[in-house]
């Protein structure tokens, strides 16, 4: 059986972005790429250009910041990969949206679609409790979706300095 559905996750550049590119790329089938970061600021309109220069050119992107099970309905490439599901959670939550029943509509399209899933993710809870009732809350919101996608995922892994540590596997 292969892998039809993987989790990275792990710190801020940690290398999750590029180490979720790699296996994509590997796979040799067409390759669609969500978006979720949306560029609100110079800073973030730069990080988000940087990450499109170190993707490939042939593969689809998909800017979504809200509608992720959508985009995932039309992409077009047998591989998939969502880049992240940080932001998209921020997204969901600042709009005023319920988080956990978009995630599992997510997973239920993934199953609907039998697309390779690739989903990039960050781990916010390693750190110190933050001192706001808002990042408290998102904090515990993403934990939760990561924590779901884990248990759904094939294959997880956790990159600490760059370094891929396969957490789960078939």
């Amino acid at each position: 059986m292969e892998a039809r559905f993987i989790l990275v996750t792990g710190g801020a550049r940690a290398g999750k972005s590029a180490f979720a590119q790699e296996w994509a790329q590997a796979l040799g089938e067409p390759v669609s790429f969500i978006a979720t970061a949306q560029a609100l600021d110079d800073e973030m309109r730069q990080r988000i250009e940087q990450h499109q220069s170190e993707r490939p050119p042939s593969w689809e992107t998909i800017e979504e910041p809200l509608e992720v099970p959508y985009a995932l309905l039309r992409a077009q490439g047998r591989v998939v990969l969502l880049d992240c599901l940080t932001l998209w959670v921020s997204n969901l939550m600042l709009a005023g949206r319920a988080v956990l029943p978009e995630l599992e509509n997510l997973l239920a399209v993934r199953a609907e679609t039998g697309k390779t899933l690739l989903v990039v993710t960050n781990e916010v809870g390693m750190g110190i409790v933050p001192d706001n009732a808002l990042a408290r809350r998102y904090r515990d919101l993403l934990g939760a979706a990561n924590r779901r996608i884990a248990e759904e995922a094939d294959v997880v892994y956790l990159l600490v300095s760059g370094i891929p540590l396969k957490l789960k596997s078939l």
